[in-house]
């Protein structure tokens, strides 16, 4: 990992906010990591959409969410890649959350209007000015006691710390009606799991309901800061510590880092695939046995790896059982069970992101199961290939050993299908994607 530094008005500031002067001389430092899959994503064909639109569902908006996000990621350059998201950027993080959230709000409540983007990057830049009342000149003597009342701010720190104490529930929505009634309820972290909230997973019901995950907790938290240093309240480098435990997000001083405190640095790059692999793994099919991967619980409704050993439990066999015969059903939305659809397009945004080849394979199991067989060993094959071109050296872990196999199988399988006739138009794919069900 490289060092450079860099102009600050070489970024790209909000249009709407452009009448605001920026630091006359200001410089970040940035990363340069990263690496991209061996694949370009703009000559791929994704199935979602014509799929959908073979059965008679519009997709337009969710195309026009599509495009939205795909020329913001257009813009990652490998030094933007590998950014801090505390920097001014080309790349607005805020709007394509927003874009994302879009195209799976279409994908699945069918609605006749988009979901309204403008609006909700309104309210977000509205944060940003609802600081200014909480802003004093003498804060400028402390950075630290700046960054404190952002942090305040921002977040619903007391009420956080009453409901982490264990404070009795009466009073613990006293505290937050309090806030709510002040004007003063911060944001609050939900609580990490196997089964999240989706809600927490998209800005605009962030936004909306002051609850989200910590990834979305930092993007806000960065676009705060965003618009503050445009302001030019912020002369001094700031980074964001993404939290690794059940914390918060917090801002420090770059100056005063330290070494340690680089694996807790989110960069842009970081940040987008943090968001779309908690979609991913959110409305993965398959919510069984969270001690295997992802593609492993899909193999395994497939009958692509041996039986559960004697480990397993009889409740995550009969998981893996009854997500097989639901997907077999047509039943492919359920809130305790996944979202194919959703988790679909999180898989398609991964590839267009271009920076792990594995998401091929996942998607291309996803597509075995949809009945989508062509699709799925055209991705396969690609997997295969950009595995093979790859310089990485093979991984000799148990669990790497076991998706290598089950990869063997599902193309052996795959092949197979091919000799039929016909192998290409299945019978059960109007099922799932005609499943009408609300968003949330």
């Amino acid at each position: 990992m490289t060092l450079s530094l860099y102009p600050a008005a070489s970024f790209c500031p909000s249009p709407k906010f452009s009448k605001f002067p920026l630091p006359s001389s200001c410089f970040r430092v940035v990363c340069h990591g990263g690496s991209h899959a061996p694949y370009a994503a703009s000559e791929l064909k994704l199935a979602l959409h014509d799929a959908l639109d073979s059965t008679g569902i519009d997709t337009t908006y969710a195309r026009e969410a599509r495009e939205g996000f795909c020329s913001q990621i257009n813009k990652l350059s490998n030094i933007e890649r590998g950014t801090s998201i505390s920097i001014n950027r080309c790349v607005d993080l805020g709007k394509t959350a927003l874009h994302i959230a879009a195209e799976d709000d279409s994908l699945i409540s069918h609605s006749s209007v988009p979901l309204p983007v403008d609006a909700f990057i309104d309210r977000l830049d509205d944060l940003s000015v609802g600081y200014c009342p909480h802003y004093n000149s003498s804060l400028k003597s402390s950075r630290e006691n700046f960054l404190d009342s952002i942090e305040r701010y921002l977040f619903d720190k007391k009420v956080g710390n009453a409901e982490k104490e264990g404070v009795h529930f009466c009073i613990f929505m006293t505290l937050r009606s309090l806030y709510s009634v002040s004007g003063q309820q911060g944001f609050r972290r939900t609580s990490a799991g196997n089964q999240i909230d989706p809600r927490a997973l998209y800005l605009h019901s962030v936004l909306t309901h002051r609850s989200g995950s910590a990834v979305m907790l930092s993007l806000v938290y960065s676009e705060i800061l965003k618009m503050l240093r445009l302001w030019g309240l912020i002369d001094f480098d700031v980074e964001i510590a993404f939290p690794l435990d059940h914390g918060l997000p917090r801002g420090y001083q770059k100056q005063k880092s330290r070494e340690s405190d680089q694996s807790h640095i989110m960069t842009v790059q970081i940040l987008l695939e943090e968001i779309l692999r908690n979609l991913k793994s959110a409305f993965w099919p398959f919510q069984h046995d969270f001690s295997r991967s992802l593609f492993l619980r899909a193999a395994h409704a497939a009958n692509c790896i041996e039986q559960l050993d004697s480990e397993d439990s009889g409740l995550q066999l009969a998981s893996a059982k009854a997500a097989k015969h639901r997907l077999e059903r047509g039943v492919w939305t359920s809130v305790r069970f996944g979202d194919m659809r959703r988790a679909l397009a999180a898989c398609e945004r991964l590839i267009l992101m271009e920076t792990d080849v594995k998401e091929l394979r996942d998607y291309s199991i996803l597509l075995y199961h949809c009945g989508l067989y062509e699709q799925s060993l055209q991705y396969l094959k690609l997997y295969q290939e950009a595995k093979s071109s790859s310089l990485e050296k093979p991984s000799s872990d148990p669990t790497s050993s076991l998706e290598d196999d089950a990869v063997e199988k599902l193309m052996i399988r795959l092949n197979l299908i091919s000799m039929e006739e016909g192998w290409s138009k299945p019978s059960y794919i109007k099922n799932f994607l005609g499943n009408n069900s609300e968003p949330w």
